[in-house]
């Protein structure tokens, strides 16, 4: 723009200032010349009228005329006196506004849509070059020289005719240098306002010489890349962190010591927990704030390289606090105290090994005073004092506060020993503040260091939350253990008592009809009898010491099947939701206990849910790896890694309050009212679910409700288990080991068919030795199968059953033995009599399950098991069987 490079600078030999042209206004500035036209016409043809009417007749037209023009003439004087009416003159409007504009140093200039200038300050016409109205152009024309600058003023051009607003910055050649200006344009009236007599499309262009600006910003950052380069290549590291964590700025130094690029560094980039350690990103955040100061905290730490070495370095960090004290952005200058730096001498690394067993202690250590107001700390406790103290605090003031008030009379006892210089102190177990159940060792040791009169202890702290868990878990068990052991014990006893009140109560019956008297009597002993045996069967589980038939099941198929009698025992208060997880693995389980199980715990969730509610069935797998995803602090999921398919049960109930929750699975133990449960439910569910190798676990909230997780191992097929299946024997009757295949008698082809046989009864045919220590049961079991027919030969222990085969000369067909006996148990008396005879067939009878004597046995052994008590026709029906095998 040649006329703008010309206007920009006096001429050469001058040293006048150039005169500074008027402005151009070329807006309309005369009055209304229709108006004026219309005055003149309604004049003249008040003439006419008068001179067509005669003198006479147009004089009081005259005086009416000169009377209204009087009038007009006076009120306009008046106007005018006032300030009202003006003349249209040209010096009448160069008013307040306009000589704003006029004096502005920014150029102005309003154009009609079709360029036509309306109005040119003189920073316009000095910043074109133009002199006055002759020679003045718009701002497209006044740039069209420079090519520069085209697509800047096309886009300015477009948005003026659009009547919107634009800016654009260009840079212009002048001479040796260059030139910026800011070019505006927007509509010369806004929407909503009344526009000038002929502007209501006008549009204002502005031109700002810039150049100044832009050359002092090019200075301030050519400085500030100095400042940068001086900065990144310093001797020293440096950080500046964001208060979220992130970090904003690294210099080149520290980014080589950690092997990190400088691309990284920015927003999403990276984060301190990238350089270091979480529990030393813990110390950094416990600098004590100081609402509208700025605090420097100096640290020995390490930080990380990206391959994960560490990197000894002392922090200078300094921090900024706003007026309510919220910690704004830091500043931390880095010091290598590594190898390799030039600060290495023995006291240097000396100091280094000191920091490292300081910070990398497993031990929260922290220095107090005798109020217990803490000094220095290592980064494990920060974070110790982090995860305890509220949201938004920012390092504990007192090591007091940490721990709940039940625990502080002790600490602070101990802090008082030590600051008297007392050694050798007791360790103080305290409760932490928060809600979960959470517990330190606190152990406490004088101070003695003149350099630092304010510490008077130090303190080592050592979280025992999860030692306490194990602890609880391991007294939860044990005690389990022997609960179950004595609950095994007395069930086993309790079997034999009810073994012989069955026996002989069938006994009784044979010999009277139900027309007898005393019939009744007789089988109401009995079903008593028997409802004490079901409880003895959930005191086996419980003690898991039943009798289960293991079989592989599809989970899914069982609960479908179960839906109905689940919705029954529910009511029509409580709704029922089973969600089946797809494709769920199969497990190895009794379908009864297991059935048994889920409704024992259907029917608890309805008692938890008096007014209604909803139970929930959730079934899905779970592989190894997401076993821990079920851990909580409250509630850890102790279950080995290997996959497992999962049981939820979750009802909407009142819950169960802590108190209750460790003794829910404890036999007998009910919160019910007295008659409306045995105590027996939970337990029962818990020894049925370890019998079966499966884990159960309780989560609940008083008020929210309650959900029992049932791990069941999957079932894995193995090459021998895809035989085809043997029917399986009798239900009184189950035959462990090698599971012996029917005979199949083949006749030869050409043979002629034979008649059917009648089925053979061997029914009282054959010596049966029968071995039990109890005299009641021995005596019902021998006067049965006498009953039966049965040549019965008896004995007390294993070793009279010895004495007692050896008379018979081995002429024995089966043995009928107790398991548990003095002197010789059951499996024991089976090795030795096979010794002699090694197809002797033989049935255990115990109150205990099978699996608790079976391992005492030879692999491969052979024998049948009838679990106590069992009826007369049980007796009979398992004697009958093993003789048709003989």
């Amino acid at each position: 723009m040649a006329i703008a490079e010309k206007s920009a600078r006096p001429k050469a030999g001058t040293s006048q200032k150039p005169p500074v042209p008027r402005a151009v206004d070329r807006a309309d500035r005369s009055g209304s010349t229709t108006m004026v036209l219309a005055v003149a016409l309604v004049l003249v043809g008040a003439a006419l009228f008068f001179l067509t009417i005669g003198r006479d007749n147009a004089y009081p037209y005259v005086i009416g005329l000169l009377a209204i023009l009087s009038v007009v003439g006076v009120f306009s004087l008046f106007a005018y006196a006032a300030g009202i009416l003006r003349f249209a003159t040209e010096e009448s409007r160069n008013d307040f506004t306009k000589a704003m504009v006029d004096s502005t140093p920014d150029a102005a200039v309003v154009t009609e849509p079709a360029g036509r200038v309306l109005y040119a300050n003189p920073s316009y016409l000095e910043l074109t070059g133009a002199s006055g109205e002759s020679d003045v152009r718009g701002v497209e024309r006044a740039f069209s020289n420079a090519p520069e600058v085209s697509e800047a003023i096309y886009r300015l051009s477009q948005a003026a005719r659009e009547g919107r607003r634009h800016q654009e910055e260009v840079r212009q050649p002048d001479g040796a240098g260059a030139r910026w200006f800011r070019l505006r344009v927007r509509p010369l009236v806004r929407d909503g306002l009344p526009a000038p007599r002929g502007m209501n499309k006008a549009t204002v262009w502005t031109v700002e010489d810039i150049s100044r600006d832009r050359q002092n910003a090019e200075s301030a950052f050519e400085t500030l890349q100095k400042a940068i380069d001086f900065l990144d290549h310093a001797p020293a590291g440096f950080f500046s962190m964001e208060p979220n964590g992130e970090i904003a700025y690294m210099n080149a130094t520290l980014a080589g010591w950690l092997d990190h690029d400088l691309a990284e560094v920015g927003p999403g980039g990276l984060a301190l927990a990238d350089i270091l350690a979480a529990d030393g990103a813990a110390l950094l955040r416990t600098v004590t704030p100081a609402p509208g100061e700025v605090r420097t905290a100096t640290f020995d730490l390490d930080l990380k390289k990206r391959g994960g070495e560490a990197l000894p370095v002392r922090l200078l960090h300094k921090v900024a606090f706003a007026g309510d004290g919220t910690a704004g952005s830091s500043r931390t200058l880095v010091i290598h105290r590594g190898r390799g730096s030039d600060t290495g001498d023995s006291l240097r690394a000396a100091e280094v090994r000191f920091a490292r067993f300081f910070n990398n202690s497993p031990l929260g250590i922290s220095t107090v005073d005798k109020a217990g107001h803490v000094g220095r700390s290592n980064p494990i406790f920060a974070r110790l004092s982090a995860e305890l103290l509220p949201a938004g605090e920012i390092g504990p003031r007192s090591i007091l506060s940490l721990v709940k008030d039940s625990s502080r009379p002790g600490l602070s006892q101990a802090i008082g020993e030590a600051a008297e210089g007392r050694g050798d102190l007791v360790p103080v177990d305290g409760a932490l503040q928060g809600d979960a159940n959470r517990f330190a060792r606190f152990f406490v040791a004088p101070v003695d260091d003149p350099d630092q009169p304010g510490e008077a202890a130090i303190v080592y702290a050592v979280e025992t939350t999860e030692l306490r868990q194990l602890q609880e878990q391991f007294a939860q068990s044990q005690k389990m253990n022997a609960v179950g052991q004595l609950a095994g014990g007395v069930a086993h006893d309790f079997n034999n008592v009810l073994q012989a009140i069955i026996g002989h109560a069938d006994l009784l019956l044979m010999n009277h009809k139900p027309a007898d008297p005393s019939f009744n009597d007789i089988t109401q002993i009995k079903q008593n009898a028997n409802r004490a045996a079901s409880l003895v069967r959930q005191l086996l589980a419980f003690s898991r010491k039943q009798t289960l038939r293991p079989q592989v099941i599809q989970l899914g198929d069982v609960l479908s099947d179960l839906s109905m009698l689940l919705r029954r025992s529910l009511g029509e208060r409580v709704g029922l939701d089973m969600v089946h997880g797809r494709d769920l693995w199969p497990i190895r389980a009794d379908v009864t206990q297991l059935e048994q199980v889920i409704l024992n715990l259907a029917v608890n969730a309805r008692d938890a849910m008096p007014d209604g509610g909803k139970l929930t069935i959730k079934t899905l797998n779970v592989a190894a790896a997401d076993i821990r995803r079920y851990d909580s602090k409250d509630h850890p999921v102790e279950v080995p890694a290997t996959d497992c398919v999962l049981i939820e049960v979750s009802d909407t109930g009142t819950g169960i309050p802590d108190e209750v929750v460790q003794k829910i699975f404890d036999p007998f133990f009910s919160t019910k009212e007295v008659g409306k449960g045995t105590g027996l439910g939970l337990s029962t569910v818990y020894g049925i679910v370890k019998q079966s190798g499966g884990y159960i676990f309780v989560d609940t909230a008083v008020g929210k409700g309650t959900t029992f997780r049932i791990f069941l191992p999957r079932h894995v097929e193995e090459a021998e288990e895809a035989r085809p299946a043997v029917p399986a024997p009798p239900a009184a009757l189950l035959v462990s080991g090698k599971i012996e295949a029917p005979a199949v008698e083949v006749t030869p082809a050409p043979a002629p068919p034979k008649p059917p046989q009648p089925a053979r009864d061997d029914t009282g045919a054959g010596t049966i030795l029968l071995v039990e220590d109890e005299d009641a049961v021995r005596a019902f079991a021998s006067r049965a199968l006498a009953s039966r027919g049965y040549t019965v030969l008896e004995a007390a222990s294993g070793v009279e059953a010895l004495e007692v085969m050896e008379e018979a000369g081995g002429a024995v067909d089966l043995v009928v033995s107790d398991v548990v006996m003095p002197e010789m148990n059951g499996p024991t008396l089976l090795v030795e009599l096979r010794k002699t005879n090694p197809d002797l067939k033989v049935i255990f009878v115990s109150g205990y399950a099978e699996d608790a004597f079976k391992k005492d046995l030879p692999e491969g052994s052979h024998f049948a098991f009838l679990p106590k008590p069992f009826s007369l026709k049980q007796l009979i029906e398992a004697v009958k069987e093993q003789i048709k095998k003989a």
